[in-house]
């Protein structure tokens, strides 16, 4: 009876349920081959009492509470002379962002940071590297892609075939703004293109400030495009060609180390089989901060 009333909701609802099981083993798969290249990496720095502390920003960037807590916890161990961002991050949301690039930038007044690229470090990513007092990449990370994006979906047509008629009562003419059951007013569009220049520019400003690029040079390659660490280099986004190790040595350099380096982790919290695959599917759907309840606004 619900397929013969209702055919393209119940194909709507078919398409949905196979394409969650498939991008939950797909994710889960993905998930676990990162997780065993972190394990080779942790197990390679963490068995000794350390004087370089590395803070690991994996992922979609959706808070900055864990990345602030591992800065915190370098920052007050009097045995840790430097620290390494090891970045590996396509962006995420602006608040978070700005929130670990503020800390950072306190931070390095007391002790020295330096960021490693690992295979992405764009938008959010390279936000926060920003902050260090040096970045170093591979000739091949994909970097840059300084800007802002906002995306509305508009769910009209398919609400219209399904039959449902939207019902709305509002407090102001623009609380409902970015609806998905209806076009956006002109009004509207530049109401957001106001907030999305204006989150743009505190990124320009932010990274030239960090960097020491004149902002007008900075305007020009802030376009939203991705370079290669290589092309980074060249353009004066980061200051060395290089992986973690260098970025270790580099560091233990900078704080005058002396003797023999030793780079930690901190110690991961155990965490349930539910709550990883939670934590990795929403790194993989880009789930990030909202301007309204159908709007979503990230540094991608």
């Amino acid at each position: 009876m619900f397929t013969r009333r209702h055919p393209f909701l119940f194909f709507l609802i078919i398409m949905a349920s196979l394409s969650t099981l498939c991008f939950l083993g797909l994710s889960l798969i993905i998930h676990s081959g990162t997780k065993m290249v972190n394990v080779q990496m942790t197990q390679k720095y963490s068995n000794s009492k350390g004087n370089i502390g590395i803070v690991e920003i994996n992922g979609v960037i959706l808070s900055s509470k864990k990345v602030i807590e591992d800065i915190h916890s370098f920052m007050d161990n009097e045995a840790i002379k430097a620290i390494i961002l090891r970045i590996d991050s396509p962006g995420g949301g602006i608040a978070p962002s700005q929130e670990i690039y503020r800390e950072i930038m306190k931070t390095r007044e007391k002790k020295t940071i330096i960021a490693s690229f690992g295979g992405v470090a764009a938008s959010g990513g390279y936000y926060i590297g920003s902050a260090a007092h040096g970045i170093i990449a591979n000739p091949g990370t994909l970097t840059g892609s300084i800007g802002v994006i906002m995306e509305y979906a508009n769910l009209k047509e398919i609400v219209k075939k399904i039959g449902i008629s939207p019902i709305v009562i509002k407090s102001g003419e623009f609380k409902d703004m970015g609806s998905p059951l209806r076009e956006l007013k002109d009004k509207e569009k530049v109401i957001f293109q106001s907030l999305v220049d204006e989150l743009h520019l505190q990124f320009v400003n932010d990274v030239a400030k960090a960097r020491k690029i004149n902002p007008d040079i900075m305007k020009k390659l802030a376009d939203g495009r991705v370079y290669s660490g290589q092309k980074a280099l060249k353009l004066k986004l980061i200051d060395r060609l290089g992986n973690l190790d260098d970025a270790v040595q580099w560091a233990g350099k900078m704080a005058k180390i002396e003797g023999e380096l030793k780079p930690i982790y901190l110690k991961k919290d155990k965490m349930t089989l539910l709550r990883h695959l939670a934590d990795s599917l929403l790194k993989d759907l880009n789930i990030t901060s909202t301007v309204t309840d159908n709007f979503r606004y990230v540094i991608n």
